[in-house]
């Protein structure tokens, strides 16, 4: 680890590190609405506010998913895509916690960057 990430890390209060940590596990049960909620009331955080995006990114990239599958339900595949989109999401929200516990800024690799 390069001083400047320890700089970074450092800099980033355990309550800031929390919040988010809370919000990516909220996500997991609640999609877009734990990360607006700190999107929206966060703002002097940029950590928080990063993290909240990137969380609100992702939540609504799985929504239009789980609306395409739902479309394509009328179509035997749409279960099915409906079931690896909830694997799908799970595992990235428990990644981005498992990210900003330590501190670090997580990127969801599929998301489509709709707020930026």
């Amino acid at each position: 680890m390069t001083d400047l990430e320890n700089n970074e890390n450092n800099s980033i209060s355990q309550d800031s590190k929390n919040l988010a940590l809370l919000m990516w596990i909220g996500t997991i049960f609640f999609g877009f609405i734990p990360g607006l909620i700190i999107y929206l009331l966060k703002t002097d955080d940029s950590y928080l506010k990063d993290q909240s995006r990137e969380s609100l990114n992702w939540a609504i990239t799985a929504l239009i998913g789980y609306g395409i599958s739902m479309i394509l339900m009328f179509v035997v595949i749409g279960f099915f895509l409906m079931f690896i989109l909830a694997i799908i999401h799970v595992v990235f929200c428990i990644m981005g916690a498992i990210a900003v516990s330590s501190g670090k800024a997580f990127r969801v690799p599929y998301a489509i960057r709709l707020i930026k």
